[in-house]
């Protein structure tokens, strides 16, 4: 009974434990859940305090838009009452107008009608006149598009390579001792290379190296081949180099004829005559204003075939044509007149036709044009030779003429800036836009461009642009 009770008190305490803890997580947990309700409850405030902000917000915008749309409804309805009171004004001032004018025309209502509506109708035939004249506008500009468009086809689908002038040729020598044996006892084979050749030799201390200066090409290329073999032989003596000679103007007359050959070849035509292929080969020893004619020729060749393809034309005979138009400067120092003249002579001389001689004639308008091939040679004449790069200039002389296109439009009253750009091609001019108007100022790019032709000398042509903007800035606050 004794162990019963014990264990029967054991239990109960045991019992009691139990309880105690099981009492103290209960309060545990429900103090945490009071803890998150009381965050909720919390949270949940917070929210809806940021709604009632935001209702206060908004009303308050509604409110000021309300009032917003009052003022402007009444600023309308002022409007419009005003406009009515204008209205009925302008009615009162019509009906005045009429009745003055009835008595000052002594005319009548149908009267003036009548000649209201001859002149609507007299008006109308001037707009149609102006329409007109807008019309012819837009078709020259339209034919002037498609012409430009021939041009830039034909000129995009050709790439040149060019060379600078030279009126001197330099020989290199293996060594400094090879000039007296140049020079000669007494000067004796430089005077005889000289007389045999027609060039002027110059040695000065310039190392391993002979200058050859003339201004014939030919005679210059004859004397540099002479003095190689010359120096590559050893025999120098005044019976060695007249043989010598001899044997570099073969060499010269043969590559002048391979070169026609190469040439007429490359633009693609045939029956050309001897003489002329000559001709055509003797160009690559002239040069035009640092640009060498024989390329220029073959240039033009191919602009003027490309131009002639994009018209329907005979793309053979414009080539022809293009190849041959310089053919005159081949003898330009032998013939007195006009190399274009000149190379019309050779080319009827030489049995080509009568289109391709008026178009070598008339290329430089000596010659009055009488097909379509005669401007086309005279276009691509001047692509060629008057595109940027064509030909080059001393850096002086090109300096000098942008700062002399600039000084020009420079000179004109009105005139804020001035820039000369695509290598002198073009001058842009800015100008002070409150003393030049939009009328003034294509005068002022007519009166720059006349100014640039009466005081200038250039290839080509120049583009006078005059720039008048009007600029005006505000700020929103």
């Amino acid at each position: 009974m004794e162990e019963a009770k014990k264990e029967a008190e054991a239990i109960r305490r045991e019992a009691e434990l139990k309880g105690r803890e099981a009492a103290v997580q209960a309060l545990k947990e429900a103090e945490g859940q009071a803890k998150q309700e009381k965050k909720d409850l919390q949270n949940l405030e917070k929210r809806l305090l940021d709604r009632e902000s935001t209702l206060s917000q908004r009303d308050s915008q509604i409110e000021k838009r309300d009032n917003d749309s009052k003022r402007r409804e009444q600023s309308i309805k002022q409007r419009e009452q005003n406009l009515e009171e204008k209205a009925k004004e302008y009615d009162e001032l019509v009906d005045q107008t009429r009745v003055q004018l009835e008595q000052t025309a002594s005319l009548t209502r149908d009267e003036a009608r009548q000649q209201l509506v001859q002149s609507m109708v007299d008006e109308a035939k001037h707009e149609a006149a102006k329409r007109i004249r807008v019309i012819e506008q837009e078709a020259k500009e339209d034919a002037d598009r498609q012409a430009k468009k021939v041009i830039s086809i034909a000129i995009e689908r050709l790439a040149g390579e060019f060379v600078a002038e030279r009126t001197v040729s330099v020989v290199h020598l293996p060594s400094d001792d090879m000039k007296g044996r140049i020079i000669g006892r007494e000067g004796r084979n430089i005077r005889a290379l000289e007389a045999a050749t027609g060039v002027d030799l110059i040695i000065d201390d310039t190392p391993e190296a002979v200058v050859v200066s003339c201004h014939n090409p030919i005679r210059r290329e004859i004397a540099k081949r002479a003095l190689d073999r010359l120096l590559v032989d050893g025999r120098i003596h005044p019976g060695r180099i007249e043989e010598v000679v001899r044997k570099a103007e073969d060499a010269v007359e043969d590559s002048i004829k391979e070169a026609g050959q190469k040439a007429v070849f490359e633009v693609g035509i045939h029956g050309v005559h001897p003489e002329i292929v000559k001709l055509v080969g003797m160009l690559q020893y002239r040069y035009s204003y640092a640009q060498n004619v024989l390329t220029h020729s073959i240039e033009c060749a191919f602009i003027c075939g490309a131009m002639a393809a994009e018209l329907g034309l005979n793309v053979k005979q414009a080539r022809r044509a293009g190849l041959l138009h310089d053919i005159g400067k081949a003898l330009t120092h032998e013939v007195e007149g006009s190399h274009a003249v000149i190379g019309a002579d050779i080319a009827r001389k030489y049995g080509e036709s009568a289109k391709v001689v008026n178009a070598i004639a008339a290329h430089h308008e000596e010659v009055k044009a009488e097909t379509i091939l005669a401007p086309l040679v005279d276009a691509a004449d001047a692509l060629s030779g008057a595109r940027p790069g064509a030909r080059r200039e001393m850096l002086e002389s090109y300096v000098q003429r942008l700062e002399e296109l600039e000084r020009i439009s420079m000179s004109f009253k009105g005139v804020q800036k001035c820039f000369a750009v695509q290598a002198g091609r073009e001058v842009r001019i800015v100008v002070q836009p409150e003393m030049i108007g939009d009328d003034r100022a294509g005068m002022l790019a007519q009166e720059v461009a006349r100014k640039i032709e009466d005081e200038m000398t250039y290839p080509g042509q120049i583009k006078v642009t005059v720039i008048r903007e009007m600029r005006t800035s505000e700020y929103a606050r």
